[in-house]
């Protein structure tokens, strides 16, 4: 049930595409090239603010946990977890 609409090569261009793509649930990690995942997330926010972002990463130290809910993130997942979870 899920489409995926859009991919991005990096940080910038999740941006740049969730200003000119329908697009309800953006993915991002936390190291992106270009643009880190955590400063797109915040740009999303401006840009696009009603997009939602899941956070799939391997950095989960809780700075970023807590950098990443600061931001706005819908939530946080390591690439680790449990399909299930």
């Amino acid at each position: 049930d899920i489409e995926v609409v859009a991919e991005a090569r990096d940080g910038r261009e999740a941006v740049e595409t969730a200003r000119s793509t329908a697009v309800d649930v953006a993915l991002l990690d936390i190291q992106m090239p270009v643009m880190d995942g955590l400063t797109a997330l915040a740009e999303l926010g401006r840009a696009a603010p009603g997009v939602r972002v899941l956070v799939l990463t391997t950095f989960g130290e809780r700075d970023n946990v807590l950098r990443a809910l600061g931001h706005g993130s819908a939530g946080f997942l390591l690439k680790d977890t449990a399909p299930q979870e």
